[in-house]
């Protein structure tokens, strides 16, 4: 046989969701901070994020010692709802064990807000994930992204590349924040947030 079976997605008890949009031309653009880290945190446990169901490519991992359904929606960040919700559904997980990692503009490069729940802060992929699932009781990692320029316009911001400096910070922040949902998953948000706020 020429093709390994794949390991079944089946009975995940935790979800973690990395926003972003799907096509090349956004690779480490501002806007794709939570792929980043999604992608991040699968190359710290050798897996591949290669699996396309619930409208993204994911795969599951073990952490903490529970069975993680990592998420990529490819549904563009502002439908990133469809694509969580239906893994939720699929899998029986309430919003309090799906971690959405998503990108802040209201936060310097490289900072990190961790939340238990809350708003959608004004970022689209958040307001359609709250809107679609009828709750706020998402934990969230937050990842400093930078301040828009004043003569930018915000869509050419988000989908703005790092600089080479950003890059080194956001590094630092894609680490931390990759501890920081080991820790939420384990149920230790407040160590995380004590740590990494």
């Amino acid at each position: 046989m020429f093709f390994k079976k794949k390991e079944s997605l089946g009975g995940a008890e935790f979800i973690i969701a990395g926003l972003g949009n799907p096509d090349r031309k956004y690779d480490n653009t501002r806007h794709n901070a939570g792929f980043i880290t999604v992608e991040a945190i699968a190359d710290s446990l050798n897996a591949r994020i290669d699996r396309i169901k619930y409208k993204s490519l994911c795969t599951t991992v073990t952490i903490s010692g529970k069975k993680v359904l990592l998420m990529k929606p490819s549904t563009y960040m502002n439908l990133s709802g469809q694509a969580v919700t239906e893994a939720m559904r699929f899998f029986k997980i309430p919003p309090e064990k799906t971690l959405i990692i998503l990108d802040d503009i209201s936060l310097d490069v490289g900072k990190l807000r961790i939340r238990r729940k809350g708003s959608d802060g004004g970022h689209n992929g958040m307001k359609n994930i709250i809107y679609l699932s009828g709750s706020d009781q998402f934990p969230r990692i937050k990842i400093g992204v930078g301040k828009k320029p004043e003569k930018w316009d915000l869509a050419d911001w988000v989908l703005s590349a790092f600089t080479d400096t950003e890059q080194k910070e956001l590094n630092t922040a894609v680490d931390n924040a990759c501890r920081a949902a080991e820790l939420i998953v384990a149920g230790e948000t407040d160590k995380a947030m004590n740590l990494f706020n």
